[in-house]
């Protein structure tokens, strides 16, 4: 009975569309324009085996398909998106900065819900100790306080971590195979909130707000979606999916999934909290959400700031991490 209920996914919010598909998933908000090219844009890897930053062959040589190798500028970049991303969030939206583990336990991940039912999503140590590489900061953020009862006032909890991220993309066979689109390995900047239960929905419209930040800061043109009951997580009452203008495949791509589980997760982890001394200690709410997934922001920024010189034009918001530089160009 217990194996069978751990399958069971978290009742959607009554707000969200009714449908059987990501074809009942709503557009809500749009920003920025898409940019207009006088020549014909180029994707991500030619951009980046072009400029010298981009390296997949040998990735593929050392370990298999869907890694990447990053290089010169091309890791600075990757490096300075992380340090703007921890920054806006820790000085700007008031989260505090964690660097968790990696590996976590079994429990953990049942805590999140990736276990029983996503196992095969997960990359597994193979020995006794059932260790699990993390499919995302997610996981260790929110386990962090497994067992625990908060007070109050510490409520509502906000931690952002940078983390490389693990998936077997299990299912995805012959999906997004060029590039960096979708890897087995990929860093990401996560945020999790821990809130009472009556503030978790507008703490979710904050948490989106706040990915959405990045994007605006580096003029990438985005919408919001808000998923249909048939395309939401097992894990999820409400998700918004954030997603970022690529010119080379001429749509819109997901970089961000920011969810409210309500106290799902609360309850399989045991997180809880007491309005008072004396009262009986509640489940929080949890939330989460990617702010940014790092290697589709690199993507955007080449993509969407390419010159018909090959060189790409950086963002002003990331210039100060990268000793001032205005452009990447083949000889830099």
């Amino acid at each position: 009975l217990h194996t069978l209920l751990a399958t069971l996914p978290n009742l959607p919010h009554e707000s969200i569309p009714v449908g059987s598909d990501e074809s009942a998933n709503q557009e809500v908000k749009r920003w920025g324009e898409p940019p207009r090219f006088s020549f014909e844009p180029r994707d991500h890897v030619d951009i980046g085996i072009t400029l010298g930053i981009l390296d997949l062959e040998r990735a593929t040589k050392i370990t298999g398909a869907r890694f990447s190798i990053l290089t010169g500028m091309g890791a600075r970049l990757e490096r300075a998106l992380i340090s703007f991303c921890l920054d806006l969030h820790t000085k700007r939206h008031g989260y505090t900065e964690v660097s968790p583990p990696f590996i976590v336990n079994a429990n953990s991940m049942y805590g999140t819900g990736n276990l029983p039912k996503f196992e095969a999503d997960l990359f597994k140590l193979t020995d006794e100790r059932n260790f699990y590489l993390i499919p995302t900061a997610e996981v260790p953020l929110t386990n962090m306080y497994a067992g625990e009862i908060l007070e109050n006032d510490q409520l509502p909890m906000k931690m952002t971590a940078y983390t490389p991220c693990f998936r077997s993309e299990a299912g995805s066979y012959g999906k997004d195979t060029r590039g960096l689109i979708r890897q087995h390995q990929f860093d990401k900047v996560e945020l999790v909130k821990l809130t009472r239960p009556e503030d978790s929905y507008q703490e979710l419209e904050g948490l989106t707000a706040n990915a959405e930040a990045i994007l605006e800061t580096l003029g990438l043109a985005y919408r919001r979606i808000v998923l249909s009951t048939g395309d939401i997580g097992n894990q999820s009452a409400k998700t918004y999916d954030l997603e970022v203008w690529l010119p080379s495949q001429n749509t819109y791509r997901e970089i961000s999934s920011c969810s409210n589980c309500e106290a799902f997760q609360a309850r399989r982890a045991q997180i809880r909290f007491r309005r008072d001394g004396k009262a009986k200690p509640e489940f929080v709410h949890t939330l989460n959400g990617s702010g940014l997934a790092i290697g589709r922001t690199w993507i955007a920024i080449l993509e969407n700031y390419q010159q018909a010189d090959g060189s790409v034009i950086i963002p002003e918001a990331l210039r100060p991490y990268l000793d001032g530089m205005d452009r990447l160009t083949a000889s830099r």
